[in-house]
């Protein structure tokens, strides 16, 4: 019998319009003054105004936040939790992409716990108690509303994670009317995102369990074939919903099965360049699927069997094969730059990020593959080239 503990956010409300409950759900959780974090496009959309108007009429006051920033610096989460604080807030309600979720998380910590950040960065160092939080994404890509992390830039350009069970939401709300407006380069970067969180919680060598496959498999599922639909015509609400689906398995399975080698080299793109995280992930992706191919063969045959019926008698070394090829294949076909040159990474800096990503030793001891650091530069190299 496998032997493992699973987490996840413990209510998740899926519903068309569900947004303008919002309300009704805060108050269930005893929270009076809403501290509303997001950022300020969102502002500007309008998709604010339908939480923001349920928060009053359901008799809360409500503090709007919109400051967040992308990959968000310590400084910025630090401005947030002053801001909760003075405004008095009893409750934080995180909506828009990971940026704004991760900084829901942690405003909902300090404010009640206070703790210098860079003493938290790591697994389990959090203290608790926090206060009530609820989460609403906007984009269907990091699984935020489903995880217990938080990641930020220090000063020194580094990603780094606070990881603690005390991160995940009281409640995660779902309402694909939020996302139909999401730009078709933004819906692919944060789509084949969550594609990532899939394959590599399939894949992660030291907590994988049968709950987080089962959720990985179906949100690769969900991923892989709706997000051509997704990118090209993003107004079909099915769509949009089935990739928030999807986005959501895959976050509470990576939640519990960790991410490897792509995350790893992913972050120091975004902290040097300030790539955005779905496309750092997606720039990387395909060489570290060709360097895992090896050891990860019969893993990567499972998940192209679940996405391919074609390949349902192939052997595993045809399927893992067609499986690494059809990844390659969506991620050529999304809007966005198909290698590091193109998204304006020097050459030079490559030895620089390998050196970074090995540092990032939280997640490179999962991958399915020991990655050195010639490994690293290799892979780099590759996704510079495009290749």
């Amino acid at each position: 019998m496998s032997q493992f503990v699973f987490e996840t956010t413990p209510k998740i409300v899926c519903e068309q319009g569900g947004a303008n409950r919002l309300g009704e759900l805060a108050k269930s959780l005893g929270i009076s003054h809403a501290f509303l974090v997001t950022d300020a496009g969102l502002m500007k959309a309008g998709l604010t105004e339908g939480a923001s108007a349920s928060l009053k009429a359901a008799g809360l006051a409500v503090t709007l936040f919109t400051d967040v920033l992308a990959d968000p610096p310590e400084t910025s989460v630090e401005a947030a939790v002053e801001a909760a604080r003075q405004a008095g807030a009893d409750g934080v309600i995180g909506l828009g992409g990971g940026s704004s979720m991760d900084t829901a998380k942690l405003v909902a910590l300090l404010v009640k716990t206070p703790q210098a950040l860079p003493e938290i960065y790591g697994i389990g160092l959090a203290r608790g108690p926090r206060l009530p939080l609820i989460q609403v994404p906007t984009t269907a890509g990091t699984g935020s509303e489903v995880t217990p992390i938080s990641i930020l830039t220090t000063p020194s350009h580094e990603k780094k994670g606070v990881v603690s069970s005390l991160l995940y939401p009281d409640v995660a709300l779902l309402d694909s009317l939020l996302t139909l407006g999401l730009p078709p380069a933004v819906t692919a970067m944060t789509g084949v995102d969550a594609m990532v969180h899939a394959i590599e919680a399939f894949t992660t060598r030291l907590k994988k369990n049968p709950l987080s496959d089962a959720l990985a498999i179906k949100a690769l599922q969900l991923l892989f074939h709706n997000l051509p639909a997704a990118v090209n015509d993003g107004k079909d609400p099915a769509v949009r919903e089935a990739m928030l689906m999807g986005s959501l398995f895959a976050g509470m399975a990576f939640a519990n099965a960790p991410v490897g080698a792509v995350h790893a080299l992913a972050y120091p793109l975004g902290g040097h360049y300030g790539l955005p995280h779905g496309l750092s992930n997606s720039l990387v992706l395909v060489p570290v699927l060709e360097f895992n191919l090896p050891a990860a063969t019969a893993l990567y045959a499972e998940l192209g069997r679940a996405l391919l019926p074609e390949l349902s008698k192939a052997d595993d070394a045809e399927a893992a094969r067609a499986f690494v090829d059809a990844i390659r294949e969506r991620v050529a076909a999304m809007p966005y730059a198909q290698n590091l040159q193109q998204a304006g990474v020097t050459e030079a800096d490559l030895p620089m990020l390998a050196k970074d990503a090995m540092n990032v030793q939280r997640l490179l001891v999962n991958n399915p593959r020991d990655v050195a650091l010639e490994d690293a530069l290799a892979m780099y190299t590759a996704a510079f080239k495009g290749v």
